[in-house]
């Protein structure tokens, strides 16, 4: 396999960390080109130090004299500002964009990728919510590719890679089940971010954790689904699994069910998403099926946890509406990261939001980014 020249944006987050820890255990295969992040500077200083990084991208211009502080007796050069970041993974010393980005931020870089091109591993699952329609448009009119980095995306990729061109006749996109599954809408309703932040299973940053505890998370994945793989939002289904072993199944026209199984790691499809077609080992928990016991399903509540009844309500109307839904629940988690909102309020925000929408069908991205803006200042409104 040819070395891959990567661009990480997002580097120091969840995702970013771990697709350097995959790196790292293979620097014959990969080199890092790219990296970026929106404050983090001692991290992304040191990030770049021990990749021997050529460019350093710290989006908050605020902090842009803190890292040439920082890596001023290095060789890399240091940008500020996302029109750099646009600008650099346009550039032929990059193979592969790792979208690691967190929440509407990745919107722009990914396109820029694409346009150019690229190999993305998104991760960034909020730039095919926002804007899936566009962005797999652009995708296949500049010839470049998409592949996914979210465990479940990853296993219904590799479920797909078995279909011979057959018909699909049904996801079944797993969820965990967060840290509530089995409390009671009472307790959950004054369950404290402190509390929602407890993910049983996966390791992942403050916002995608608290959007698993909703189940936004995986309403936002239903989405996600749609756009990859082309499937109707109805033939889309989750199905809780708490032991977080099956990443995701897709069932064939005979009934065949095709399963991909693995310990919860995510540099697993990581490793998959910046080797493929290959597989590389990523230093990972093996799976022994003496000892696994029993693996266990459900339905999903969505009384409990009515975001993901609002995620199919808003890819089914289509347009605008999953952007709505997205720039509503950022603005509403963090908010309740800061403790400023209960539980349910962000459901209620999101509800709020989508049912008051200035409806647009057929979305530019300039609607999109317009959608955003005005969604983020009501739901603001909502809060203050």
């Amino acid at each position: 396999m040819k070395k891959r020249r990567i661009a990480i944006l997002g580097s120091t987050g969840s995702i970013g960390t771990q697709t350097l820890d995959v790196v790292r255990q293979h620097p014959e295969l990969f080199e890092v080109e790219l990296i970026s992040a929106a404050n983090s500077v001692d991290l992304l200083a040191r990030q770049a130090r021990e990749f021997d990084v050529n460019n350093v991208v710290i989006c908050n211009e605020a902090r842009y004299e803190a890292l040439s502080e920082a890596l001023k007796d290095s060789d890399a050069k240091v940008w500020t500002g996302v029109d750099s970041l646009c600008s650099l993974v346009r550039g032929e010393a990059v193979d592969i964009v790792v979208g690691a980005m967190v929440g509407f931020s990745g919107l722009r870089p990914t396109l820029a990728a694409l346009e150019a091109g690229k190999i993305v591993a998104l991760a960034n699952k909020e730039t095919l919510v926002a804007a899936g329609g566009l962005v797999t448009k652009v995708m296949r009119e500049h010839g470049a590719v998409i592949l996914p980095v979210d465990s479940e995306h990853s296993a219904i990729f590799q479920c797909l890679l078995g279909a011979q061109g057959n018909t699909v006749e049904k996801i079944h996109l797993t969820a965990s089940g967060g840290p509530f599954r089995t409390w009671d809408k009472k307790r959950i309703s004054g369950a404290t971010a402190a509390d929602a932040l407890k993910h049983p299973n996966w390791n992942m940053g403050s916002k995608v954790t608290i959007d698993s505890a909703t189940m936004m998370n995986k309403g936002f994945e239903v989405i996600e689904a749609r756009w990859l793989f082309d499937v109707a939002p109805k033939d889309i289904q989750v199905v809780v699994h708490p032991e977080s072993i099956i990443h995701s199944m897709v069932e064939y026209t005979d009934g065949a069910v095709i399963a991909q199984l693995g310990c919860p790691d995510m540099r697993e499809p990581i490793g998959f998403a910046l080797s493929f077609p290959a597989r590389i080992s990523v230093g990972n928990r093996k799976l022994d099926f003496a000892t696994l016991g029993k693996l266990t399903f459900e339905a999903p509540d969505l009384s409990r946890f009515p975001n993901l009844r609002l995620a199919y309500e808003a890819i089914e109307r289509g347009g605008n509406a999953p952007c709505a839904l997205n720039a509503a629940n950022e603005v509403a988690v963090a908010a309740y990261l800061r403790n400023e909102i209960g539980f349910y309020d962000i459901s209620r925000i999101n509800e709020h939001c989508l049912a008051g929408l200035n409806f647009v069908a057929d979305p530019t991205l300039e609607d999109i980014f317009e959608t955003n803006a005005e969604v983020a200042r009501i739901a603001d409104g909502c809060i203050n």
